[in-house]
């Protein structure tokens, strides 16, 4: 007969599942095991080791600290200080909260410490800054470096401080000049300031002779102008050009106010004294002391290439200096629409001449007064120099500034016949158009028709330079003429009167 298992779960039990040990490396035994002789967790007493309960202790409390800091018999069974304002004979270790309803609900009341209340009450009064006394002051190392230090080594901190700027700025200034390859240290060579300038040069020229030199100013009722002048004699007379001073003959003679302006500033008025339409020519008198005169050359002798300046106040420019050459004489010019035109025996310069100029001298290599500036000739479409300038000879200005101021006005020569210019096969010249009945020309036996080809010892190309050759004569000589005559060429005997 079988027993059965009153437990209806007993055979559904399962047992333990094997402890699966793995073998211990004897190295990690030897160091992680237990010493020998140890087969518990504690280790044995050791022989001469004493007791726990027999280990020293700390020795007792001071009794004023024990006084200062332990409970008070009130305190009775209280862990923890009292907070600060808590009600006297509270019971303490009974109430859920060891704060007054005004302290900081968040702190935790198992802390081991309790804020305290102020070491001042709210009420009290502070003390006077007299009574509390003043505290030592703070120097400035302690200030910088919150501590005293060594004047030395404040010294000596300050001059690595210097050198380390010092050192900063060499290398960043050396960096600077570094980056371009353009610039550098440089030190320009310069010479004496003194320079030596020959007398004959363009500049010594130019010291000499632009104090003789003056601008002009005319202005009349419906005109004005600026031209230039030279001083020719000590007395104070002016040459310059007949139209400067009448506005190419707009202005009336006497009507205009001129002032002539000295290169050292000097303004003065001045008063025609004879001009000369004919030649473009006119003498002014000034009032002044002891001005420096320009002395007249022998303009005959000038050869083509000779060095020249021209002085006077281009475009009201005064005081101005130019540098030309001599680039041709005996050129006749025809100059102004007046009845009769300006016509004289110019010479060539391509010194700069512009306006302003006019009346100005031209100077030769030596100094003296070779001609006077009068015209230019443009260029088609411009009004400026062009290089091509024309004064009148300086032989001819100082016989008719001699005359104007002898006599107040000048006398020419003239033929006695109206001309044109002619050019042809067979003949080159000036053709006459007609002769003044009782004139020189008709006395001559000169008719309509012939071409005059020669004036004494002048060739004759044009009617103005037959102007010209009669006008290098004086009025009552008598100079042979060539002429040409329907193929023929004739010689006949001239005698000149005054125009």
């Amino acid at each position: 007969m079988t027993q059965q298992n009153s437990d209806p779960a007993a055979g559904q039990r399962v047992g333990p599942r094997p402890l699966d040990r793995p073998p211990v490396d004897p190295a990690a035994a030897s160091v992680f095991g237990r010493p020998s002789g140890v087969a518990g967790a504690f280790s044995p007493q050791s022989a001469g080791r004493p007791a726990l309960n027999e280990l020293p202790t700390a020795p007792p409390t001071p009794q004023t600290l024990a006084e200062a800091f332990g409970r008070t018999p009130d305190d009775g069974d209280v862990r923890l200080q009292r907070p600060p304002g808590s009600r006297p004979g509270a019971d303490a270790p009974g109430d859920e909260h060891l704060w007054s309803e005004d302290s900081d609900p968040w702190r935790d009341p198992s802390a081991g410490a309790v804020i305290g209340p102020p070491a001042l009450a709210e009420d009290a009064e502070e003390a006077p800054a007299e009574e509390r006394g003043k505290g030592a002051r703070l120097s400035l190392p302690e200030v910088l470096f919150g501590r005293r230090v060594k004047p030395l080594a404040l010294a000596l901190l300050g001059v690595v401080a210097l050198v380390v700027g010092a050192a900063g700025g060499v290398v960043g200034w050396a960096i600077a000049r570094a980056g371009s390859g353009l610039t550098s240290d440089v030190t320009l060579a310069q010479v004496d300031a003194g320079i030596e300038r020959d007398p004959q040069s363009v500049s010594g020229l130019a010291a000499r002779v632009r104090p003789g030199v003056v601008s002009i100013e005319v202005i009349g009722e419906r005109s004005a102008g600026v031209g230039s002048g030279l001083v020719i004699d000590g007395s104070g007379y002016v040459l310059t050009n007949w139209h400067v001073v009448t506005g190419e003959g707009s202005i009336e003679e006497g009507s205009a106010k001129i002032t002539t302006v000295f290169n050292d500033g000097t303004r003065t008025e001045a008063r025609i004294v004879g001009t000369d339409a004919k030649t473009d020519l006119a003498v002014i008198k000034v009032n002044v002391t002891n001005p420096t005169v320009l002395r007249f050359g022998d303009s005959d002798k000038l050869q083509v290439g000779d060095p020249v300046i021209a002085v006077g106040s281009p475009l009201g420019l005064s005081d101005t200096v130019t540098e030309g050459i001599v680039s041709a004489l005996h050129r006749p010019v025809v100059a102004g629409n007046g009845n009769p035109p300006i016509v004289y025996d110019a010479i060539q310069t391509d010194a700069s001449i512009n306006q302003g100029n006019s009346g100005g001298p031209l100077i030769s290599s030596n100094g003296s007064v070779i001609g006077i500036n009068s015209s230019i000739q443009p260029a088609e479409g411009s009004s400026g120099s062009v290089g091509l300038g024309f004064a009148i000879p300086g032989n001819d200005a100082k016989r008719i500034a001699e005359s104007l101021i002898r006599d107040g006005q000048v006398k020419h020569a003239d033929i006695g016949a109206n001309v044109r210019s002619v050019s042809a096969e067979t003949a080159e010249g000036a053709q006459v158009v007609n002769v003044t009945e009782g004139g020189p020309a008709a006395a001559a036996g000169i008719a309509e028709g012939d071409v005059l080809r020669k004036v004494g010892d002048r060739a004759v190309r044009n009617a103005a330079e037959l102007t010209v050759a009669v006008r290098m004569n004086n009025p009552g000589d008598t100079v042979p003429v060539v002429l040409a005559r329907q193929g023929r060429e004739l010689t006949v005997q001239v005698t000149l009167r005054s125009d």
